[in-house]
């Protein structure tokens, strides 16, 4: 890590570290500033970022169905805060192993599916575990939970020095070495509590969530799944702070398609204390997820209520499939099964009864001992899968 690079103390500081393996660098992030004075472009930026998430919110709470919405928007954006960290795995895919049920699956798949539940679990404890070490500590464990990482003390915060971007594996080499594991780690992570839970602060909504996010990443608390860990964070503090009434907002998405920007600006704020950049690049993509996110549940509640067109006349629990269809676009008889509680037999007249609307078609051709899926194309399209 090159000290000379780092010149804003009100952001941090390097100092020497001395262990066993020698001599290395480390950065000592200061406390997150309670306040922050924007520029014309970050209050611009602001300003759109607060009305597209409010437009966001408001489609959430009058949406006919809006809990239809939450597992395929969910599932987009853990598939995109996998593929951050290199994860390869489609939305197609993880819809496609949900239909499966148990079964191997690739481990790839499996990480995105851990940042479901870890996601679903913080949102159900959320009224009475609020953002805070514990539990972050416990949706940790959840997402390392089988997958890569394992070995990395799921669950606990580290004990040891970790780094990014060594090319040897040193932190001596390091492109960034977050603050020591003890004290020094201990002190910033309770300020960082401290200032998630700080209702009465002047500091804008959206700011104070890009400045979580900063120094989260910036702590680095764990020794693997910091960067998912801090992306799953955002969308649960906007959720506790009541800006979202659910997790409709794939901010990770945005963070993918400009991933070295992404990475870029962060590491820009440790080094010259540039948060005014960080800040609206953060902003322009709540703006741009959120308007995103509207016009794809525009598109949703549109096909909803053209399938049910559709099927008006019929017999039959057709509806509950096409609605069944909408949290996961690709279903099998035994998924139709357990869902909505039908036969076998019951549950493949439903399925032909769809494809005959054409609304679903089979997952390729009909082979001896493989059991047939079936995939919704334009619900897929409509969430942007693939």
């Amino acid at each position: 890590m090159d000290a000379s690079r780092f010149v804003a103390p009100q952001i941090g500081r390097v100092a020497p570290v001395i262990s066993s393996a020698g001599p290395y660098d480390a950065f000592f992030p200061a406390p997150i500033p309670r306040e922050v004075e924007l520029t014309r472009r970050s209050v611009a930026a602001l300003s759109r970022a607060d009305q597209a998430l409010g437009r966001l919110a408001g489609a959430g709470r009058h949406l006919a169905n809006p809990h239809l919405l939450v597992q395929p928007y969910l599932t987009r954006e853990a598939v995109s805060s996998a593929r951050i960290e290199g994860t390869q795995a489609s939305l197609s895919e993880v819809f496609d192993a949900d239909a499966e049920g148990p079964t191997a699956i690739r481990e790839d798949v499996r990480e995105v599916q851990n940042y479901i539940r870890a996601m679903r679990h913080g949102l159900d404890v959320l009224p009475q575990l609020p953002i805070s070490k514990r539990l972050i500590a416990h949706l940790h464990g959840i997402l390392l939970q089988g997958v890569r990482g394992r070995n990395k003390t799921p669950g606990e915060f580290r004990t040891i020095q970790n780094f990014i971007g060594s090319p040897d594996d040193r932190p001596q080499t390091a492109l960034f070495v977050p603050p020591p594991a003890g004290e020094a780690m201990e002190h910033v992570l309770a300020d960082w509590e401290r200032f998630a839970h700080e209702d009465d602060s002047e500091t804008p909504l959206l700011v104070r969530c890009a400045l979580l996010h900063y120094q989260f990443e910036t702590i680095h608390p764990f020794l693997d799944g910091n960067g998912r860990m801090g992306r799953l964070l955002i969308v649960l503090f906007l959720v506790e702070k009541e800006a979202l009434p659910s997790p409709l907002l794939y901010l990770s998405a945005y963070f993918e398609q400009y991933r070295d920007d992404y990475n870029g600006y962060l590491q820009a704020v440790r080094e010259r204390g540039t948060l005014d950049d960080w800040i609206t690049f953060f902003l322009v993509g709540v703006e741009s997820q959120a308007n995103d996110a509207v016009l794809r549940a525009e598109r949703l509640a549109d096909l909803n209520r053209e399938y049910h067109d559709r099927l008006r006349g019929t017999r039959g629990r057709a509806r509950e499939v096409v609605d069944l269809l909408f949290e996961n676009p690709t279903v099998s008889t035994p998924f139709v099964m357990d869902r909505i509680g039908v036969t076998n037999q019951g549950a493949q007249h439903l399925l032909r009864t769809l494809q005959q609307m054409g609304i679903i078609e089979p997952l390729g051709s009909p082979r001896p001992g493989v059991r047939t899926r079936w995939r919704a194309p334009e619900i897929l399209a409509a969430l942007g899968g693939e």
